[in-house]
């Protein structure tokens, strides 16, 4: 039997499974105070696998416990991904007595004869609060006679007219469906032909209304996550739509891509159904992964993690309309100060260290670059690890360098490094969160998120701010350690 340490690189802040394979996030909805996590899960190794839906539970979206799995593939297939809604008023028969939790998901059928995969869209209902589950005799519920890309079912109630709806993944296209019952499905329309990227198979999709800037005003935002295509550097990631949609068909305001996260590392998010209307936020969880080296990435006896949960709102950015995220409230009570940082110059001559030595990290700086060509921060982990985040003045470019920060070597790609266009370096706040094997930055109050992961021999030793040729001045600016 083989021994393994189930330690190492364990986060502190993020989900990750016990044991064995885990990748997309599935199923997240909020009932009876807990929010509920399912997730693609392999029980049986750490590569990925028979897909199962593995399920935890969480009082605050950080501190998860992780329970049985909730469901097993059976005759029509392995269960791919999909989501859960609470259904409130018994539409679907399933609730005599009082609301439950509905979960729509993918059954993933390979034929031993050769011929294509089968997708289908099936139904299972618990009665406990997400612990058992039943799953729906009639099932599948919704299948196509041609397409084999036909999966990731994200289902919402449509108050406007009174129906659920479901976003599905259809090869390179978004196609949408109704129902009354959550049972019986009608096409509605599809999206997706000659606009956004289609580097690879879309995937995961997610649909829902966000405020723009705080106002009356509101839009339709639609995730679609990008498959790998090795023809590509990229690997896998996502991408957003800005638009309107109107019960039936989604219509995008722009046809340029715009890419939810500008790190290797997320992957597969999408947002969690009911939270309550006094809560108000749309709050959205991630794979911190990538499948260039997903299934390599070296961690013992477990694979994979999840972003941390992040509120998502609109905003207008330099005259663009962007998704803007940034961390969830609840992880603020996870991290004490214990550097404050003021009116510090750092110059060309002289950076500044701080020492800091914790399970993990929270660094929150506001920067104003008085004539500095480069400027940023130094994540020691150790003396001979670091991961570089430097801003470029003159490009106007951000960039997430770890090709020192650890363990690399399991991929060509994962050293590569990760960039993003600023419209402005004169002045940039960060809110960077240092865990076990991540890194997440939010610049500019979330208008950009890179996420990523690393795998150093220890989290952060040292944070070091600096700048070259020229001047910066940091203000109003600290370092929070975790505390349980």
């Amino acid at each position: 039997m083989t021994t393994y340490n189930l330690e190492k690189y364990r986060p502190t802040l993020h989900f990750a499974p016990q044991r064995n394979w885990m990748n997309d996030p599935n199923g997240m909805v909020y009932f009876k105070g807990e929010y509920h996590l399912f997730f693609q899960h392999n029980p049986n190794d750490s590569i990925w696998g028979p897909m199962h839906w593995g399920h935890a539970v969480s009082k605050d979206m950080i501190d998860w416990q992780e329970l049985p799995i909730a469901l097993y593939p059976d005759e029509l297939g392995t269960i791919f991904s999909g989501s859960a809604v609470v259904d409130w008023h018994n539409t679907s028969g399933f609730f005599p007595d009082e609301p439950g939790i509905v979960a729509i998901f993918t059954h993933h059928l390979d034929k031993a004869d050769g011929t294509p995969t089968i997708q289908t869209q099936s139904l299972a209902y618990s009665h406990d609060q997400g612990r058992t589950w039943t799953k729906y005799e009639g099932n599948p519920v919704l299948g196509h006679p041609t397409k084999v890309d036909f999966r990731d079912p994200k289902v919402f109630w449509h108050a406007e007219t009174a129906k659920w709806l479901m976003a599905l993944a259809t090869g390179q296209t978004v196609t949408f469906y109704s129902s009354l019952n959550l049972i019986d499905w009608q096409f509605e329309s599809e999206f997706g032909d000659n606009i956004g990227s289609h580097e690879g198979v879309w995937e995961c999709p997610d649909l829902f209304e966000l405020a723009v800037d705080n106002s009356e005003e509101k839009k339709w935002v639609l995730l679609v996550s990008i498959g790998d295509n090795p023809q590509f550097e990229s690997g896998s990631r996502t991408q957003y739509f800005v638009g309107s949609f109107d019960g039936s068909t989604f219509t995008a305001d722009h046809q340029e891509i715009q890419w939810l996260d500008f790190g290797k590392d997320n992957y597969a998010g999408v947002s969690f159904s009911d939270i309550p209307t006094e809560d108000g936020r749309r709050i959205y969880l991630g794979w911190m992964s990538n499948w260039r080296y997903a299934n390599q990435v070296p961690t013992e006896g477990w694979r994979s993690q999840m972003t941390l949960p992040r509120t998502l709102a609109l905003q207008h950015v330099g005259g663009q309309l962007l998704v803007v995220q940034n961390p969830v409230k609840e992880l603020d009570s996870y991290f004490t100060k214990v550097v404050e940082i003021d009116d510090l110059f750092i110059s060309s001559e002289e950076s500044k260290a701080f020492a800091v030595d914790k399970p993990s990290v929270e660094i929150v700086l506001e920067i104003d670059n008085h004539d500095a060509k480069q400027f940023g921060v130094v994540l020691s982990h150790t003396a001979s690890q670091k991961t570089v985040l430097t801003i470029d003045a003159e490009t106007n470019r951000f960039t997430l360098d770890r090709e020192r920060s650890g363990q690399i070597v399991f991929s060509e790609n994962f050293s590569n490094h990760q960039e993003l266009n600023l419209q402005a370096t004169n002045q940039v706040k960060l809110h960077i969160i240092v865990d076990s094997a991540s890194i997440e930055v939010f610049l500019n109050e979330g208008a950009y998120a890179v996420t990523s992961l690393v795998y150093p021999d220890k989290v952060c030793e040292e944070v070091v701010l600096f700048a070259l040729d020229g001047t910066i001045q940091v203000t109003n600016s600290y370092i929070g350690a975790f505390h349980s």
